[in-house]
């Protein structure tokens, strides 16, 4: 029973060329792209890839998880075992397992079974899922089945080695069966038990059989990895140590020099990092089966997004090496490897694919570049969006209306204009909050509120300008340049350090986004505001409000997902109401988006369902009284789907209003 080293060395120095030459024909094409820092913080950097890569916190997020986690660690396990086959493939009987000292042996040999046992389970059922129930419709790959297929012939020949190895030393030492199967179970408890079911004549052949399956299979499994979407097992560690350390709540910046390009129409013009995140994709499916788009009938798919990038790359690469123009456009409806402008304008920016993923891809930023060269370079954008873009840059703000018409929601009140000499908070009221009537009523309730607590606070009036969160991420960079050089600069000037924001767009957009210009602001949300005077005695609760009914809360992309803040809201509501208020089925970091971010509040949906009407579909059966909101984009979304599903019956309040019931009526 010798393997023989004529035949498998060159068939192992065939496979292991293949295996170099594609991996390096794939790494290298990550080289052509842009430069991106990401080897900061190392430590940091390290910690991360054990806790995600190695832990796989991501991927025991969700039930099935663990069937991958499985996979994974019984992968790393086996490398002993298959190291060992290679090894006595080229030189047979000399580097075995067996050799080592019987303490180390025997746990190590037990360990090998039994994580070959569990590879094969959960193998099984990872190809019994994806008949039965696959993640996404396009899972029932043939690779698939064919990874998986390899993978148990690999555990069964394993088996099949061990078992008739046990066997011959059995019957060659004429041993007692019973006596010797019940010790070597002890060592090897599976490969024991198929070992007494072996007849002594074909141990031979077995052994042969099984070696050869093993060595084939391996082999094979070398060639394929590389040029398959496995090829994630190579890159899906690395990935995660070059995951994005920060919250990814921002965009990068454009230098607009003459004979710059802007945005990105062609692969090469990504980052590496982006060019390494499509061939880490494990193609999951969870950025797919959270995403608002896809889920509402959408063009756009974020594993789509980044399976068309690597295709793309990898249809060009030979002509990008040589400096030509790609012949596949990234942009355009050119089928595989094309990204259509409906699935590129199609994203909300809600975070929901990069919260997802289990191995950090961002899919997100990469839809805003591909806006930016519609936007920038060829000035091809969805035509609802030219009134907008022109009343940005006109008036700052979305419905061109006056500057002067800012402070008219405070009209009535006796509200101040921030002067660094006297006032502590800036109130940043946001482009909602000024001039849509339904919001205004929600600056009213925080400023009296504000004025309760003592506070002391200001606003900018007409010289308060739009923060320019929509441009921004509807691809437009360079308005939204020109306009957070003009708030920072207003900011600076007047010594603004404190703010106080009602809106997660300006909330993130101040405190993440202005960042880049060198202005270091303490923005608060409302919520976290309103919590900390109630907290800190600032805000008197003599009775909670019953008013409203039973109270639903939905979470802020842009304040929960981009910024973590998730529980200021619910204690804003349980201080107001005396009850922690009831939660939708997605909730928190995996709440679903009311539709309106990324540019989208400005923009009709003209194909499969609207996503807010999914939303407050979901809302409804949970069968509320108030659905309370922290958003004024929320807001609205909330009261037109409300109205297009015929529930009038039910309000939607903002956070600030809960609080102002309890303490001013």
């Amino acid at each position: 029973m010798t393997p023989n080293p004529t035949i498998f060395i060159p068939l192992l120095l065939a496979a292991l060329a293949v295996f170099a030459w594609s991996c390096w024909k794939r790494f290298s094409l990550i080289s052509l792209g842009q430069a991106e820092e990401r080897f900061d913080n190392i430590g940091t950097r390290i910690k991360d890839m054990l806790l995600y890569a190695f832990g796989q916190k991501r991927v025991l997020a969700k039930p099935f998880g663990f069937n991958h986690f499985v996979i994974f660690w019984t992968f790393i396990i086996l490398i002993v075992a298959n190291t060992e086959f290679i090894l006595n493939g080229i030189f047979p009987h000399t580097i075995k397992l067996i050799k080592l000292p019987f303490e180390l042996y025997v746990p190590l040999a037990f360990m090998i079974d039994i994580a070959s046992l569990l590879a094969l389970v959960a193998v099984s059922v990872a190809a019994v899922r994806r008949i039965i129930a696959p993640p996404y419709p396009e899972a029932r790959t043939p690779e698939a089945f064919f990874i998986l297929g390899l993978i148990a012939i690999l555990m069964l020949a394993s088996f099949g080695l061990n078992a008739t190895e046990l066997a011959n030393v059995m019957f060659k030492s004429n041993a007692d069966p019973a006596s010797f199967l019940f010790t070597a179970q002890k060592i090897m408890p599976v490969s024991a038990q198929l070992a007494g079911m072996l007849p002594q004549m074909h141990l031979g052949t077995i052994h042969t059989i099984s070696w050869w399956a093993h060595a084939l299979s391996l082999l094979a499994f070398i060639c394929y990895l590389p040029n398959s979407k496995h090829m994630h097992i190579l890159t899906a560690i690395p990935n995660c140590f070059f995951m994005r350390l920060e919250k990814p709540n921002t965009q990068i910046r454009e230098d607009f020099a003459i004979g710059n390009s802007f945005g990105v129409d062609q692969v090469d013009r990504y980052s590496w990092k982006d060019l390494l995140d499509s061939f880490s994709c494990t193609e999951c499916g969870r950025c797919q089966n959270v995403c608002p788009a896809t889920i509402t009938g959408k063009p756009l798919n974020p594993r789509g997004v980044i399976h068309d990038i690597k295709v793309n790359l990898l249809k060009n690469c030979s002509r990008l090496k040589m400096g030509e123009k790609p012949e596949t456009p990234l942009i355009g409806d050119n089928g595989e490897g094309s990204i259509s402008e409906e699935a590129i304008w199609g994203c909300t920016t809600c975070g929901a694919c990069m919260e997802a993923c289990p191995v950090f891809i961002e899919q997100m930023p990469k839809i805003i570049q591909l806006r930016r060269h519609l936007v920038e370079t060829d000035a091809r954008f969805p035509e609802e969006l030219l009134n907008l873009f022109e009343n940005m840059e006109g008036r700052s703000n979305p419905w061109g209306i006056a500057p002067t018409e800012r402070s008219k929601w405070c009209g009535q009140m006796n509200v101040k204009t921030f002067d660094k000499e006297t006032t502590e908070y800036l109130f940043y009221v946001g482009c909602a909050g000024s001039f849509d009537s339904r919001s205004k009523h929600v600056s009213v309730a925080l400023a009296q509120l504000l004025d309760r607590a003592g506070v002391s606070w200001g606003i900018l009036g007409k010289d308060e300008k739009c923060c320019g969160d929509s441009v921004r991420r509807l691809g437009n960079e360079f308005v939204f340049d020109r306009m957070a050089r003009e708030n920072v600069a207003t900011f600076i000037e007047k010594g603004i350090k404190k703010v106080i924001t009602q809106c997660p767009h300006c909330f993130t957009t101040l405190k993440n986004d202005y960042r880049q210009y060198g202005l270091e602001l303490e923005v608060i949300h409302h919520s976290e505001l309103l919590r900390n005077l109630v907290q800190d005695g600032y805000l008197k609760l003599e009775k909670t409000t019953q008013e409203m009914g039973a109270l639903l809360i939905h979470d802020s992309c842009y304040l929960g997902r981009h910024n973590d803040v998730y529980d200021a809201p619910r204690e804003v509501i349980q201080a107001a109401t005396g009850n922690a208020p009831a939660e939708m089925e997605r909730n928190r970091n995996n709440a679903f988006c009311c539709g309106a971010g990324g540019g989208r509040m400005w923009m009709e949906e003209h194909t499969g369902e609207r996503i807010n009407l999914t939303r407050v579909k979901e809302a409804l059966l949970k069968k509320p009284d108030t659905i309370c909101v922290a958003c004024p984009y929320c807001l609205t979304m909330f009261e037109d789907g409300l109205k297009d599903l015929k529930a009038d019956n039910i309000i939607v309040r903002d956070v600030a209003e809960v609080m102002a019931e309890a303490v001013l009526r």
